[in-house]
């Protein structure tokens, strides 16, 4: 027995160095609050200087001019298609040209869905062509299409009340938007809730806070043991022109046909470029947005202003000269609008930390404790309209060193820490305890974690979280405004402003920065 219990003793004595315990200062105790405080607000001159360069100086407008470059040459990156791919291999060139250190591309398995031709035309009581989008996933219709009369509902409730009408037909909901949390499960469930009372087809009002006769695609998700029907959104004044139509017991009919295909899943790559810590190489500050977007628009508010702000935060503290104790990492993450798929395999392969028994050559001892050298993830994805502050989920203690952080920027008047810091690719983290963070733009009354996608692997979660108190962030903006263009073709670089990105970035290189430089890591 002592060579077991002395192997065990030897695997707690490598943790600290592997796995990023607690930072102790030289008089081996932990600071209080009041020395961290202190700490903090040494960084003024480091702050003012990252501001200056983002807003003011030779960087201003840095990370919109090469946004555009990107979406006006490559154009909407859907997850599987060759403008993806694409721009994975332009942003890994920019990367390395950037001077940045470790870049490389990590292999991902991504879905490859294409929509192909698609209409909808109503036939009865009048003809008319409406504006559609198919979902991402639906299956397509017969070539000849689908002709069908309509049964509107304005709730999953009503559908399950009027069940037995629905047999044969095209569902149309027509759900009110209230907030997109809720009114989402219409898109992403929309399909399947249709197809159990016998529906043909489904058809959902898009979901957005203000239409201009914009249709707004995003993924929605078949369940087994349900027929998979075709599904597709419409625009806010067709689904509401329908429901006025039904409720004077008007007869609606409807041809829609659509070519969307699934083919097998395909390679993809997250892309990831670090500045290397000085002191703690192997603890992470991770700093991220997405790459994908959806096949309409130019994706570039979701989310090629998130993924460039992130780019752009390593950028200024590079070009200052400053490195920080611990390794800021920036992932460029693929495949997010399909469900976080870049972002749970990049999980699946960092979340271990692997340490070798030298009392047996033949295998290793897997400790699950790699994720502790995580002490900040971040991911912006709620837009770079101007932001107030940041969204962060994290413990107590974090939250207190959060919001003497965000003081830093008073420069700008960008103080303000709300609740809530999670984002669909950091928060597999999360819910591993890993801090995190979001950030917050002015105009908005109420936050909520509000998820782009549904997690396609959301059922294999539960073996994958420690009991851990970790954190995580977002940067986040104007929510209302945000879903005026969200997923759709008025998705665009016209949308975007280049002195709002400027802020952007240099709230999330301030707190990025200082977060990674701190002598302890941030509170679990």
């Amino acid at each position: 027995m002592t060579p077991l219990i002395f192997l065990f003793m030897g695997v707690l004595h490598l943790l600290p160095s592997c796995c990023g315990g607690p930072v102790l200062e030289d008089g081996g105790h932990l600071k209080t609050f009041g020395e961290i405080k202190e700490e903090i607000a040494g960084y003024q001159n480091v702050a003012k200087a990252i501001i200056d360069l983002a807003v003011y100086g030779k960087a201003q407008n840095r990370s919109y001019e090469r946004l555009a470059l990107l979406v006006d040459t490559v154009g909407p990156r859907l997850s599987g298609s060759k403008n993806l791919e694409k721009a994975i291999q332009i942003m890994y060139q920019n990367l390395v040209d950037d001077g940045l250190e470790n870049v490389h591309l990590e292999p991902v398995k991504v879905p490859h869905w294409e929509r192909g031709q698609e209409s909808a035309v109503m036939l009865e009581p009048r003809n008319h062509s409406m504006s559609i989008l198919g979902l991402g996933s639906s299956v397509g219709t017969p070539p000849k299409g689908i002709t069908a009369e309509v049964l509107v509902v304005s709730s999953f409730e009503e559908l399950h009340r009027r069940a037995s009408e629905a047999r044969g037909k095209i569902v149309v909901y027509n759900q009110p938007y209230k907030g997109y949390p809720e009114s989402v499960q219409y898109r992403v469930k929309g399909a399947v809730e249709a197809a159990k009372v016998g529906a043909v087809a489904s058809l959902i009002r898009s979901v957005a806070s203000l239409s201009i006769y914009s249709p707004h695609t995003g993924i929605q998700v078949y369940q087994d043991g349900v027929p998979q029907i075709p599904t597709a959104c419409i625009t806010v004044e067709d689904a509401e022109m329908m429901a006025r139509m039904a409720s004077r017991g008007i007869k609606i009919v409807i041809q829609l046909k659509m070519e969307a295909k699934n083919y097998p899943d395909t390679d993809s790559f997250n892309t990831v470029a670090e500045i290397t810590g000085s002191k703690y190489p192997e603890q992470v500050v991770l700093v991220s947005g997405h790459l994908d977007s959806w096949d309409v628009g130019q994706g570039a508010l979701d989310d090629g202003g998130g993924a460039f702000v992130s780019w752009e935060a390593l950028s200024l503290i590079k070009d200052l000269g400053l490195r920080p104790k611990r390794t800021l990492r920036l992932v460029l993450w693929t495949a997010e609008e399909q469900g976080g798929i870049g972002a749970l395999q990049y999980y699946q392969l960092h979340k271990y930390c692997y340490m070798f028994s030298w009392f047996c050559l033949l295998h290793f001892a897997s400790v699950q404790v790699n994720i502790s050298n995580f002490s900040l993830v971040m991911e912006s994805d709620l837009g770079t309209f101007m932001p107030t502050g940041l969204q962060f989920t994290g413990s107590d203690k974090a939250r207190a060193i959060i919001k003497e952080v965000m003081n830093l920027l008073q420069p700008i008047n960008i103080t303000q820490v709300f609740e809530g810091g999670e984002g669909t690719d950091i928060n597999y983290w999360i819910q591993a305890g890993v801090p995190g963070r979001k950030g917050r733009t002015k105009y908005l009354l109420s936050i909520c974690y509000m998820p782009d996608t549904v997690l396609r692997a959301s059922q294999t979660l539960t073996h994958l979280i420690l009991t851990l108190t970790l954190g995580g962030a977002n940067l986040l903006d104007d929510l209302m405004r945000y879903f005026f263009f969200h997923h759709s073709h008025g998705d665009t670089m016209t949308v975007l402003d280049p002195m709002q990105m400027n802020y952007s970035a240099a709230v999330w290189a301030v707190v990025s920065y200082v977060i990674a430089d701190l002598d302890e890591m941030l509170p679990r």
